[in-house]
């Protein structure tokens, strides 16, 4: 009897097992920050997300957002988070969509400003960091408006940051991430340009690092120009490692920084031309693409591994064609080929390693959301509502043009097989 009591815990102890890796065998990978899980706008090889799609083909669920906000999806489980803000700024908001239904499951008001400074423009908003999660906790940043975390089940508020300050003048764009224990920020406005590091569980400052920028934009009186507009930055920076040493690389207005992630030591640092700068750099066998901003109609690739003041003797090479630099759209890397988009629709397949042009064709529209690869297409999602989707390689070729009503600014997310866009009103959930 004893002997047949064990045997049979020991098969339920072996289903447990088999069922236990089933599931997590059959758990979509997380979208857990802008561009996904590995920082470079690539959806995790299994993904299978539709080509094709229209307001009435392959959509599961569209639901109205009421606030604005340019901020990408991000999803852990069965929960899409989205941040929002009232037209004029004065009030934030966090929103939580059930991934399935598409049903609004949270929708909470976080942080108010009685005097937000006005954008000036229409490309910005003041929801237009993504936010981070991990192990069910969700980062939340509006720039100097606030900072705060969530945990995802409770739904209780851990701690905020409404302190951390910045004249943003044309809204906050840079987004989140995460290292280890450390949840880093990115300043880069008119009066001050830094970047700073919380505690993930406490909040708190861990370590904060001025830029090193040497600024050449005074005017005769010795006051920036233009009320240091020339200073400003929207990029985003990705962590890789150098030499069996983590790097955090970052790019501010008229320089690129490499800092140690852990204590915010400045490694190295590049003056380069250009000004306001959005691109989150994409990487490459030790080196990575950078796009500088307005200003210059230079992009360049460059090598991690300097110390101190570096300058051309790390650069790969430079990229100056004037109608196929890209300045908004974050680009992808694919077997070895760089896939670049210009704001004004043209997109241009170069040789990540040397920089050579493959081909470069114009696809017609504006673009700010970055682009997307999986399952062998690139994605591009225009402010009109297209998306038009390539088929990777060397050869340029349309696989498909979708359309739907409103245009795109939110960069996409993927979790398993569907894909997940963010228009000015709606969010969709696009699946076969």
């Amino acid at each position: 009897m004893r002997r047949v009591i064990r045997v049979t815990k020991v098969l339920a102890c072996v289903l447990i097992a088999c069922l236990s890796q089933q599931v997590h065998a059959q758990s979509p990978v997380p979208w857990p920050e802008f561009r996904g899980p590995y920082q470079n706008g690539h959806a995790p090889d299994k993904s299978n997300i539709p080509t094709v799609w229209s307001e009435t083909q392959n959509v599961k669920w569209k639901t109205p957002i009421a606030h604005k906000g340019w901020s990408s999806p991000v999803i852990e489980s069965d929960t899409l988070w989205i941040t929002g803000a009232d037209e004029d700024g004065t009030d934030y908001y966090v929103m939580g969509v059930n991934a399935q239904t598409g049903k609004i499951v949270y929708n909470e008001h976080f942080f108010h400003s009685d005097s937000p400074e006005e954008l000036g423009n229409t490309v910005n908003g003041y929801a237009s960091p993504t936010s981070a999660i991990r192990d069910g906790r969700l980062f939340v940043h509006f720039g100097s408006y606030g900072t705060a975390c969530i945990d995802t089940k409770t739904k209780k508020i851990l701690w905020k940051r409404e302190n951390l300050e910045c004249r943003h003048y044309r809204g906050p764009g840079s987004s989140v991430i995460l290292y280890e224990d450390l949840l880093i920020l990115t300043f880069d406005g008119v009066d001050q340009q830094y970047t700073i590091a919380l505690n993930v569980d406490t909040g708190d400052t861990v370590w904060r690092t001025d830029r090193t920028t040497k600024w050449d934009d005074l005017d005769d009186n010795g006051k920036p120009k233009r009320d240091g507009d020339l200073r400003k930055a929207f990029s985003t920076p990705v962590i890789t490692e150098v030499n069996d040493q983590p790097l955090l690389l970052s790019v501010g207005g008229c320089s690129i920084f490499g800092y140690e992630p852990k204590t915010g030591k400045e490694l190295w640092s590049m003056a380069t031309p250009g000004f306001t700068p959005s691109i989150r750099p994409v990487l490459h066998k030790g080196l990575a693409y950078v796009a500088l901003g307005y200003g210059t109609q230079e992009s360049r690739s460059i090598k991690l591994d300097g110390k101190g003041a570096i300058g051309d003797d790390y650069v790969a090479w430079k990229f100056s064609e004037k109608s196929q630099k890209p300045d908004t759209a974050s680009p992808v890397i694919v077997d070895g080929l760089l896939y670049v988009l210009t704001d004004r629709g043209i997109v241009s397949c170069l040789d990540a390693e040397t920089g050579e042009v493959v081909w470069s064709e114009r696809i017609g529209g504006n673009y700010m959301a970055s682009t997307l690869y999986a399952n062998g297409h690139i994605y591009c999602y225009s402010k009109q509502g297209k998306t038009t989707v390539l088929k990777a390689g060397r050869t340029f070729e349309v696989a498909s043009v979708n359309e739907l009503e409103e245009g795109f600014m939110a960069s996409p997310a993927v979790f398993g097989n569907a894909l997940f866009l963010r228009t000015p009103g709606f969010l969709y959930r696009i699946e076969e």
